[in-house]
């Protein structure tokens, strides 16, 4: 080798850690092998010189690929495994070029690097880390692992079967869908940003919060940092569902601080009655604490024989007892309490332990007298206050609802000056002049009643708008009076507005309203003067657009109210149907009448979402009766616009199936001018609606168009009579004559006929001597609220099975309803349509 031509580069190449063969080309064997070369191989060179590189190779490839020269000596590296000479095999990275000496030879430099310690670190890796994934998916908790940048490294089965992930996403491999998709699961996703974003802010924080998501459950997320070299590098997040521990726990703590901090004396008894714990309001009351093995029983001994065997019937029947008791107390004493004794049993049924609540009435009763004596008084004047007046004016409309009164709003005027100048102590005091002054304007059973500030309102009782006007006018003069104060003379003045039951109101609240009103007209025309509520005041307050507006907010602000006014089968009395009625009660306006805002409505288009949310408001009620064991049929005004909404029988049949009410309960109240238009979205409406099954009637019949040509292709199942041909009923010749040949077409086409607008007892005889089948009005009842349609139904209902009752068909009691009604009707003068 002394003479070899590359001996310049050969010795360079002893110097060097890879392994360096010079291979002859054209024999393919070795004539040189440095000093790694020889170790990686276990030979010396002597044995290493003139062997052939084939005898070096461990892999079958390799043994091939040193035919083909041209495509070896490419100088690219690649893995592959050598022989050593014990036989094992190394695996080595290794290099092959061609060069040529300063002789223009060719050569082929052949250098290997041992990769032992690599691919054994590599395989160590590999066995962590499948190690890892296999700890990952068998966490109990979700686990999700993001790198810095926010993509997601790695996440285990728990995680998805936690926020219950659907198949698709899994297979998607898709980061931002699969993050997307865990932020749409919470309920309020800020909740579920703000954490994210305080981690991008603070990347070492240790972080933990709760999630409520959107199917009920609440799930834990905790955040550490995932550390490289002590530098974040990422986040790792565990989800743990915690919906049963949070519940489990929740239900303790409360239970425990009810039972620690409640104000009811409550005591545990075990399955044999003996107490085994009480809170401290219960030794409070006991006055001591309790004998070990004291029955429960034993605590009230001042009970009538058989009451034990009454709690354990009480206690298999319902689960509980309920009642007043005589609690002896450890000094001996007696106190009355309320009692309530629950029963508690295992899943088998058997009784682990009962839980007794009691309650003192003796200091319940001393603080209900107190607490009614100053709810019903003002504190600076001693006077009855709104919620007294209130109380005294339902009563008086009860007992009384055809009897007149009168409500008087009464504002000091220019009363803040005396305020301003002279303090409040001594308003305080002026003003407890003038409740004096006032009450000795009034009788025995009128009432004053002090608002607050320098507003009064008084009550005049059995009072005619003459007299009241006449006491109006005696406040004034007395008011005139001067009155003195710790030596200083004055005068006060005041403004008095008046509105008169039932002409104004059939409410305090809304007689007060309008005495409100009236008396701030006479404050704008000059105070120190009185004057009577007139409608308009009210209806002068807003302009059509402003109404318009008004009754938008209406619904949304709950001002809007539907109310059900009866229908009533002539020959027995009984209510059969109820017919929806809407009423307005503005904030400004007062009472707003139905001829006012429905044309309103009609016209601005309102009138669409305002009839469907009474349709939904009625078919609810009525499946809710219905379910209470009532049943009459549901009657519903449809204006046109609606019949016009594509959607409405589907709208019409989703309502029935929301409220399970099935549609031979439900009437749709159309109108003759509806049924003669020609548009096929009303025409297919229709049919729509009578394939459902509900009950089409033609409201108003006969102020219509005299076509009548569409009774015979319409599916009408009852024809409705308009008040204004009942009103003059029985006088009338020309009413009469009308009504008689409504009600015989109705015989002819076999149609019911309901009058409507029915007030005395002389239209109802006449309607019912003429075939007239129902009637509805006054005489029965005005539209009215649910609870008190509901009374009327049970009164008439009484004892009937409900499961035999056909729509239309109920148990007769017209001497019942029909006081009920007349009650009713005296206290309330709603249009009746």
């Amino acid at each position: 080798m002394s003479t070899h031509p590359l001996q310049a580069w050969c010795q360079a190449f002893d110097w060097m850690s890879e392994a360096v063969w010079v291979v002859a080309p054209s024999s393919l064997t070795v004539v040189y092998a440095n000093r790694a070369a020889q170790q990686l191989v276990g030979l010396s060179r002597e044995q290493l010189l003139g062997s052939h590189v084939r005898d070096l190779a461990a892999a079958p490839q390799d043994v091939y690929r040193w035919n083909d020269l041209a495509d070896v000596a490419q100088g690219q590296r690649t893995h592959t495994q050598v022989l050593h000479a014990s036989g094992r095999v190394i695996p080595v990275e290794q290099c092959i070029r061609q060069i040529q000496d300063a002789h223009g030879a060719d050569w082929l430099i052949w250098t290997l690097l041992d990769r032992s310690e690599q691919d054994a670190t590599e395989r160590e890796l590999e066995s962590l880390l499948a190690e890892l994934r296999a700890t990952l998916d068998s966490a109990a908790d979700g686990m999700l692992v993001c790198g810095a940048d926010g993509q997601i490294r790695a996440f285990n089965h728990k995680l998805a079967e936690i926020w219950t992930m659907p198949n698709a996403l899994l297979l998607e491999r898709n980061d931002g869908a699969v993050l997307a998709f865990l932020r749409s699961q919470v309920l309020k996703p800020q909740d579920y940003d703000r954490l994210l974003e305080q981690l991008g802010q603070q990347p070492l924080l240790h972080a933990c919060d709760a999630l409520q998501l959107r199917d009920g459950r609440v799930v834990e997320r905790r955040s550490v940092p995932l550390l490289r070299h002590g530098v974040p590098a990422g986040r790792i997040f565990s989800f743990r569902d915690i919906t049963q521990a949070t519940e489990i726990q929740n239900g303790l703590r409360v239970a425990a601080q009810v039972f620690e901090s409640s104000l009811d004396a409550i005591f545990i008894a075990d399955a044999n009655g003996a107490i085994v714990k009480t809170n401290p309001a219960c030794t409070l009351l006991l006055g001591a604490g309790l004998p070990e093995g004291t029955r429960a029983t034993e605590l009230f001994d001042y009970c009538e024989q058989g009451w034990q065997e009454e709690v354990i019937r009480a206690w298999g029947h319902v689960g509980y007892w309920e009642g007043n008791r005589t609690l002896q107390r450890s000094n001996g004493s007696l106190c009355a309490v309320r009692l309530s004794w629950i029963a508690s049993r295992d899943e088998q049924g058997k009784l682990q332990q009962s839980v007794g609540f009691m309650r003192d009435l003796t200091q319940q009763q001393a603080a209900q007298q107190q607490i009614e004596q100053l709810a019903f008084s003002d504190a600076l004047t001693g006077l009855p206050n709104r919620l007294f007046l209130g109380q005294h004016v339902e009563r008086a409309i009860a007992e009384a609802p055809e009897s007149s009164f009168a409500i008087l709003f009464l504002d000091l005027d220019r009363f803040k000056i005396i305020n301003d100048s002279l303090g409040h102590q001594f308003g305080d005091r002026v003003l407890q002049l003038v409740a004096q002054r006032l009450q000795s304007c009034l009788r025995p059973h009128d009432v004053l009643c002090r608002l607050g500030g320098d507003e009064f309102v008084l009550y005049l009782h059995h009072c005619q708008m003459p007299n009241s006007e006449r006491v109006a006018k005696r406040i004034q003069d007395v008011m005139r009076e001067p009155f003195g104060l710790d030596g200083l003379g004055f005068s006060v003045q005041c403004s008095i507005g008046m509105a008169q039951y039932p002409d104004h109101g059939r409410s305090l609240d809304e007689l007060i309203k309008q005495a409100d009103t009236a008396m701030y007209r006479v404050k704008a025309n000059g105070k120190g003067n009185y004057g009577f509520y007139e409608p308009a005041m009210s209806t002068g307050l807003l302009g059509r657009m402003q109404m318009e507006h008004a009754l938008r907010q209406a619904l949304s602000h709950e001002a809007l109210r539907v109310v059900y006014q009866p229908q009533v089968e002539m020959a027995s009395g009984r209510i059969v149907a109820c017919e929806a009625l809407l009423r307005w009660t503005d904030p400004q306006l007062g009472v707003v009448s139905p001829a006012v805002f429905i044309p309103l409505a009609e016209e601005s288009g309102f009138i669409v979402k305002m009839g469907s949310w009474v349709l939904e408001q009625s078919i609810r009620e009525a499946a809710r009766w219905l379910k209470q064991g009532v049943a009459i049929k549901m009657s519903v005004n449809v204006s046109s616009l609606e019949l016009l909404q594509p959607d409405f029988a589907a709208r019409v049949a989703g309502l029935l199936g929301t409220y399970s009410l099935p549609a031979c309960w439900l009437e749709l109240e159309l109108t003759e001018s509806m049924l003669l238009q020609k548009e096929p979205v009303i025409v297919q409406c229709i049919e729509q609606l009578a394939a459902l099954g509900v009950q089409l009637v033609i409201d108003d019949f006969g102020t219509g168009y005299s076509n009548l040509a569409y009774l015979k292709r319409m599916p009408i199942s009852k024809l409705k009579v308009d008040q204004s041909f009942v009103r003059g009923l029985p006088q009338d010749a020309s009413d009469k004559a009308i009504v008689e040949a409504v009600v015989s077409l109705g015989r002819a086409l076999d149609v019911e006929i309901v009058a409507e607008g029915v007030e005395t007892q002389a239209q109802r005889e006449t309607l019912q001597s003429m075939g007239c089948g129902f009637y509805q009005g006054f005489l029965c009842a005005p539209g009215v609220e649910s609870a008190t349609v509901l009374a009327m139904l049970r009164a008439q209902t009484a004892g009937m099975d409900v499961g035999t009752m056909q729509p239309g068909v109920a148990v007769a009691a017209p001497a019942q309803v029909q006081k009920l009604g007349r009650k009713v009707s005296a206290k309330t003068t709603t249009p009746s349509s």
